[in-house]
């Protein structure tokens, strides 16, 4: 009897050690079900909670009133694999705020008010596997360089947002990329969508939805027509459309020929004048010596 109280001691001692320390992490108004995860969900929070443990590794935030990331906060939380902040009042991100997330697994950013991903939101997270950036109704543009870095990336959430076209350098640079959302957004079948459409025609195993699921309107009437209806003939008028960077290339290049020909004009006038300065001067001297 007295060597099993003796060996159940040790444990209580660090059973309640354990306990206290948990307890007096986790956030008030927050639950900690266990050591790593901290969940703070639908508790009306307007910013995001004090006193986090810094070995946090999943941290609950959705179904709150959050507005703003401080561009330091995932600084001092090296572990954190797993944060969810859907359905907060989020109205932009600080390029680099989740720069420094270098474990970062699965990021949930949907249902916020979002109205850009500007370049260098993500630095190189190339933990990031899952990134959830849906139903954002107010979210139009996608900078080019948003997702670079992200080279383990899997599955990209876009639907539902307010985007009307997007360049296809956002998701070449994605190696990994396996299933991307893009349904239901107000998608503009100009010849600005055509390369986008393209690579969704060699891509559509990647849409969970297929072509069937994503529409577009016409630029005529705005009538709104099925992908799983056009073909790349549908955009065969755009084929000899210049873009706008096309035309400044284009300009540019004839200044720098127009430029490069008056110089050597200069040079070749310059030359004849001299030629025939000499000249002159030799025939001048024959005749004196005549």
């Amino acid at each position: 009897m007295f060597s099993c109280v003796h060996w159940f001691q040790p444990f209580l001692a660090l059973l309640s050690s354990t306990l206290l320390t948990w307890g007096y992490n986790c956030p008030s108004s927050c639950l900690c079900p266990d050591h790593h995860t901290v969940d703070c969900t639908g508790q009306g929070l307007t910013r995001l909670p004090d006193s986090i443990p810094l070995d946090v590794r999943r941290l609950l935030l959705s179904n709150n009133w959050i507005p703003w990331i401080p561009s330091d906060f995932l600084v001092l939380y090296s572990d954190l694999v797993y944060l969810d902040l859907r359905n907060n009042s989020l109205t932009r991100l600080e390029p680099g705020t989740l720069s420094t997330s270098s474990r970062l697994v699965y990021l949930d950013l949907g249902s916020n008010n979002l109205t850009e991903i500007p370049s260098g939101t993500f630095g190189e997270s190339r933990s990031l596997i899952k990134l959830r950036l849906g139903n954002n109704p107010y979210l139009n543009m996608v900078s080019k360089d948003a997702f670079a870095g992200l080279t383990s990336l899997r599955e990209l959430e876009l639907e539902r947002n307010a985007l009307s076209g997007l360049d296809i350098e956002v998701l070449s640079q994605l190696p990994s990329l396996r299933v991307i959302r893009l349904e239901g957004n107000p998608w503009l079948c100009n010849c600005n969508f055509a390369k986008l459409f393209l690579w969704l025609l060699e891509n559509r195993h990647k849409l969970p939805t297929g072509l069937d699921g994503m529409e577009c309107s016409l630029p005529g009437d705005g009538r709104q027509v099925s992908l799983s209806v056009l073909s790349e003939d549908s955009f065969r008028e755009c084929r000899g459309l210049l873009t706008l960077t096309d035309y400044l290339i284009v300009i540019f290049s004839g200044i720098c020929i127009s430029v490069a020909a008056i110089i050597a004009s200069f040079f070749l006038a310059s030359t004849i004048h001299c030629f025939q300065r000499l000249k002159s001067k030799r025939t001048d001297e024959e005749e004196a010596e005549d």
